[in-house]
């Protein structure tokens, strides 16, 4: 009878592990459409990506508020801002975390750039950045370069948040390179 039982545990098991790694989504390819998507700042606004057609974003996935990791990324890319905008390029960052959480965020860590909460975790999804931590799942730290006219220019799916604002900056420069010769 245990044995039955222990079976049908394992098999189960099995079963929804086989699943969650089947319904992983992988990340868009480059030079593929961004997918779109719309959701809420720690300003309580919605922000949909179509309406930054014509710059380029840093679309940064990270795990979680408030972690030593996360809180480094994010001041380096405050740091950099007055670049960005030289650049014609806006920062958002995505994690799993609510609008409120990343409100207090922002808040303490005195950061001005959108923060987006993916609380139905579909946006992560939709980059391939969702992944498993144990019994919850939290975004992976990647992110996503989207050109002026809204595809994947570049996509980062190994990154070191210390060094990682100035290597956005970098890929900016050189596709902004690549784009003028390819255009002389």
């Amino acid at each position: 009878m245990w044995t039955i039982l222990l079976s049908l545990v394992a098999a189960l098991i099995v079963a929804v592990v086989a699943l969650r790694v089947l319904s992983a989504k992988p990340a868009p390819a480059t030079g593929s459409p961004a997918p779109d998507f719309s959701l809420k700042s720690q300003d309580a606004t919605q922000v949909s990506l179509k309406d930054y057609r014509g710059k380029w974003v840093v679309l940064y996935f990270y795990p979680k508020d408030f972690t030593s990791g996360c809180t480094i990324e994010a001041h380096n890319f405050q740091r950099d801002q007055a670049e960005y905008a030289r650049r014609n390029a806006v920062i958002m960052g995505v994690s799993l975390d609510s609008a409120e959480l990343h409100k207090k965020f922002c808040a303490r860590e005195g950061l001005n750039f959108k923060l987006l909460a993916d609380t139905s975790h579909q946006v992560s999804k939709q980059y391939g950045s969702l992944m498993n931590f144990g019994i919850i799942q939290i975004s992976s730290r990647h992110t996503f370069l989207i050109d002026p006219q809204g595809n994947i220019a570049h996509a980062f799916t190994s990154v070191n948040p210390s060094r990682h604002s100035k290597e956005m900056l970098a890929a900016i420069d050189a596709l902004e390179k690549t784009r003028v010769e390819a255009g002389k």
